[in-house]
């Protein structure tokens, strides 16, 4: 039994070459030895206010993006707009539910205005909902090209730092962000700037989510 479990043992190594060896060995080692998750823990003050802001306005942005798509729906799902509302929604709902893990997992609590932020998203989607499916998409595009830009912000941020040590955080961000990319095309692809007023009503509304982004960085 021994010399058969030595010879499979021989024959794997032979087939699978030292090379996959080495690899499968290094990848468990990786996996054994990290203490942590997405976020490495700070090595000090600065970097542990930094990474909180971070994470605290990130989230706050995703539950803000997820109320506006409430409020569109609860206008348009109905609507032939509705489903791609809904569509865009539910990439938004993952978003959200993986900062709501990194929240949690790395004792960051979120911004003190979540309750504001709920009643403001969703009158927000609602309102320029009722201007019809171009009020929609107008909202859709100045919040996500205001969100692209802040994600944009954060890449660079960390790249300057220490980018290996943020590997992980920079791929969610920028998945996130291609994400919010496509929702912003889309939103063009769907007659946005056709709306009576669209550049008026767009810089009124990233005005908006640029105060919303400062304020819950630091509240």
């Amino acid at each position: 039994m021994q010399r058969a479990t030595q010879t499979a043992a021989c024959c794997w190594a032979h087939t699978v070459g030292p090379a996959m060896i080495r690899r499968c060995c290094r990848g468990s080692l990786q996996q054994t030895s990290r203490a942590y998750g997405v976020v490495p823990p700070p090595r000090d003050h600065q970097e542990k206010e930094m990474l909180h802001r971070i994470l605290r306005v990130d989230h706050a942005g995703e539950y803000g993006a997820n109320r506006i798509y409430a409020g569109q729906m609860a206008v348009l799902g109905r609507s032939r707009t509705g489903p791609l509302i809904q569509e865009m929604w539910d990439q938004e709902k993952k978003h959200l539910e993986k900062f709501n893990e990194i929240l949690a997992e790395n004792r960051v609590r979120p911004t003190a205005l979540l309750p504001f932020w709920n009643i403001v998203g969703f009158a927000l989607g609602a309102s320029t909902a009722l201007l019809g499916k171009e009020g929609a998409m107008a909202c859709t595009v100045a919040v996500e090209e205001s969100i692209s830009e802040h994600y944009n912000s954060q890449i660079r941020a960390l790249m300057e730092k220490e980018p290996e040590r943020y590997t992980d955080l920079l791929n969610i961000i920028k998945e996130f962000r291609d994400d919010e990319m496509d929702h912003h095309d889309t939103g063009l692809e769907h007659d946005a700037e056709t709306l009576p007023g669209y550049w008026f009503l767009k810089n009124a509304i990233q005005l908006g989510c640029k105060a919303a982004i400062y304020i819950s960085e630091r509240v």
